[in-house]
């Protein structure tokens, strides 16, 4: 069964979600990785005898195997990022996982999707801030990702839920279990209104370093992330990062100078990495969400002087009806200062849209 195989890349101890994709890339597929001889992974550039040892080792199919039987068992939807199901926004994170393990019923390609992390020791102010920009969101029928941990997160879910809105919890272990314990009873709530989403395989504890790692993935599944109370230090400063490293919006609930919970918020924003934002009609607005808003009418040029690069992403966004900005750095071999440049320009000629999320069209 290919999806053993698929599963047991991530087993392979040492080997991250990018190298892993490398190293399929370079066999042509997942099983053949592990039907390789090793003489030929020594070839592989930086492959040591240590990990095409570990590639070789049969524990890891035979875990593999074990995880399949409890994925069938528990009726586990499995994403696979070569699929054509896979998440398309996070098919464009060059370290997006190679698997994802899902359970619920919310589109993970809804139309519009926000990320919403902060501190686990939310205030009253933080708390009314989430109730009120979630509410405020309600009728854009939006999909909230949190990351299912104590304070925002919780009440992001908790208020999604309340206004009728769907909400994934992406988890830092498997989907035999939910931690905090304390929101077994809100998951639950949130198979039947969004989903609980993982890289992690069963069996996984919540250790402190998957953490980081899950927020990865509501930076990238998102079109844009907010920050609604955080430390100068934590989680939903590291998500904000990833965002920014993605070209994700990213927006921040401002606080008091002196208030902790506030500082992080204040950072970001003091040092343009996020937005301020007040209320939800200040991310419809930077999102082009707002329904009032009217269309730009562009109006486009008969002569336009194509430079060999501006003619080179036109080729890329004729191959495809959309596209990130990550995504066509890569295909058009450049640095993405040169492409959002070029990019620019050819929305100025009306040639090119940008849409939510730093994904372009062509017009």
């Amino acid at each position: 069964m290919n999806l053993q195989y698929q599963i047991g890349i991530n087993l392979i101890s040492g080997i991250s979600d990018i190298n892993g994709k490398k190293l399929i890339a370079y066999c042509g597929g997942a099983e053949a990785v592990f039907k390789e001889k090793k003489s030929n992974l020594l070839k592989i550039p930086g492959l040591g005898v240590a990990t095409a040892n570990k590639i070789l080792n049969t524990e890891v199919l035979k875990r593999a195997d074990l995880e399949v039987e409890f994925i069938q068992k528990n009726k586990i939807k499995t994403f696979y990022f070569l699929d054509d199901d896979y998440p398309e926004r996070l098919k464009h994170c060059l370290d997006g996982p190679i698997m994802l393990y899902y359970k619920g019923n919310a589109n993970l390609d809804a139309k519009k999707i926000i990320g919403i992390v902060g501190t686990r020791k939310a205030s009253n102010y933080g708390i009314s801030i989430c109730k009120s920009i979630i509410e405020g969101l309600k009728d854009l029928d939006i999909l909230v990702v949190s990351g299912l941990a104590y304070g925002i997160d919780t009440m992001s879910h908790k208020q999604s839920l309340a206004q009728g809105l769907k909400t994934i919890g992406v988890l830092a272990h498997g989907l035999d279990r939910i931690y905090p314990s304390s929101n077994r009873l809100l998951a639950k709530k949130m198979l039947d209104q969004g989903g609980l989403l993982t890289d992690f395989i069963s069996q996984t504890n919540p250790d402190r370093e998957n953490f980081p790692k899950r927020n990865r993935i509501v930076a990238g599944l998102s079109d844009a992330v907010l920050v609604i109370e955080s430390a100068k230090k934590g989680g939903a400063l590291i998500t904000a990062d990833i965002a920014n490293s993605y070209n994700r919006d990213v927006f921040a609930v401002p606080g008091r100078v002196d208030d902790i919970y506030s500082e992080g918020c204040n950072y970001l924003i003091k040092t343009n990495r996020a937005v301020l934002v007040n209320n939800a009609d200040d991310i419809k607005y930077c999102m082009g969400w707002d329904a009032t808003q009217k269309p730009k009418l562009i109006q486009k040029k008969l002569f336009v002087n194509l430079s060999d690069t501006d003619k080179k992403l036109i080729r890329i966004l004729e191959e495809n009806q959309k596209i990130g900005i990550d995504r066509i750095c890569i295909l058009a071999q450049m640095p993405s200062s040169k492409v959002a440049s070029a990019l620019l320009n050819l929305e100025f000629e009306g040639m090119v849209e940008c849409l939510p999320g730093k994904v372009f069209k062509l017009l």
